[in-house]
């Protein structure tokens, strides 16, 4: 069985029920998820050995959380224990031309506090293929930026294919310091995974004739996007997700890999989202799945593509999906009849 570990924060997510607005909310439902352990949780589900490790109170809802993770068949004994809070994140889910909004409440969380002696990486990566992060983790602060770039480094040294999706946000820092941090740990980085936007936040690399306000997608754009990333990082694969937004409700979706040599794009879906919160990274746990069960590149992307695509019609940052489900997909029934 692949071993993977993924290394993040997972978080509490409080939503108002269906398109309520956070205003008029007099309950919330809660649930769990963050982008690292969305990654374990799919491949978990995928039938692999998924480590997720951070750092969580030991109190109930630190174990609510690793609860959760266990529910899913996520391993959660690397994961260290202290401190005093579990990270939220308020969801208001958008219709039509109103956007889905976020708000953290994540200041002081047990993983952000978390310091070097908290993460053994020898004993982590024991027996482990590969190891995944994403740009949100080394965003929660400077020590944990430090803790990753240890991680990286350590996994490289272990040989263990390295993959980041760079996932820039905002509210946690600034595109300076995320350009400054980011750079260094693309030195261990071996697949990147980026969106629209990412590249140009993070490291000022655009995308030309695209524009992501009004859903227009350039494939050659991205293709120097692609391109320019591997070859001032020396990553063996770049893939870049590729969304149409028509409204909240309603995105075109797609992706293109580039191994180094040709890109490869895949086929376009027609999404109506349930829930797209998540979504790059049921991409990802889709990708680091068909690149370990040694897919050649255009089969990787298509499975990647249709594990996310499904994972639009799912409530919550989980992918509660199947190889079997993807497969079908991706081999082209997108009929969504009922199967008896």
């Amino acid at each position: 069985m692949k071993k993977i570990v993924t290394f993040g924060e997972i978080m509490l997510r409080l939503a108002p029920e269906g398109y309520t607005r956070f205003v008029q909310a007099e309950t919330l439902g809660a649930t769990y998820g963050g982008g690292e352990a969305n990654v374990a949780v799919s491949l978990a589900n995928y039938g692999c050995d998924a480590a997720f490790v951070t750092k969580l109170p030991k109190h109930e809802i630190g174990q609510s959380a690793v609860n959760k993770l266990r529910q899913y068949g996520v391993d959660t004994s690397k994961i260290a224990r202290g401190g005093d809070r579990v990270g939220i994140y308020f969801l208001e889910k958008g219709a039509s031309q109103r956007p889905s909004k976020v708000i953290y409440d994540r200041a002081g969380s047990s993983i952000a506090a978390a310091t070097a002696a908290d993460f053994d990486w020898d004993k982590i990566f024991d027996g482990v293929e590969w190891f995944h992060f994403t740009g949100i983790t080394p965003a929660l602060g400077d020590t944990v930026a430090e803790i990753c770039l240890d991680a990286c480094k350590k996994a490289k040294a272990k040989n263990i294919t390295v993959s980041c999706d760079l996932n820039y946000r905002k509210n946690l820092w600034s595109k300076e310091k995320a350009g400054q941090v980011m750079a260094g740990l693309m030195e261990y980085v071996d697949v990147c995974i980026a969106n629209e936007e990412d590249a140009s936040d993070v490291f000022g690399i655009h995308a030309k004739n695209s524009d992501v306000t009004s859903g227009t997608i350039n494939h050659d754009g991205y293709k120097e996007v692609a391109k320019t990333l591997a070859d001032k990082f020396g990553f063996k694969k770049v893939a870049i997700t590729l969304r149409e937004s028509i409204s909240a409700n309603d995105n075109n979706w797609a992706a293109m890999l580039y191994d180094g040599e040709n890109y490869y794009f895949s086929k376009k879906y027609a999404v109506h989202i349930v829930d797209r919160v998540g979504g790059g990274d049921s991409f990802g746990g889709g990708l680091i799945y068909a690149s370990l069960m040694g897919m050649d590149a255009q089969k990787s992307i298509e499975f990647a593509v249709a594990a996310s695509c499904l994972k639009h019609s799912i409530e919550g940052d989980f992918n509660l999906v199947s190889v079997d489900e993807v497969s079908k997909l991706a081999g082209g029934d997108g009929s969504g009849r009922v199967q008896r």
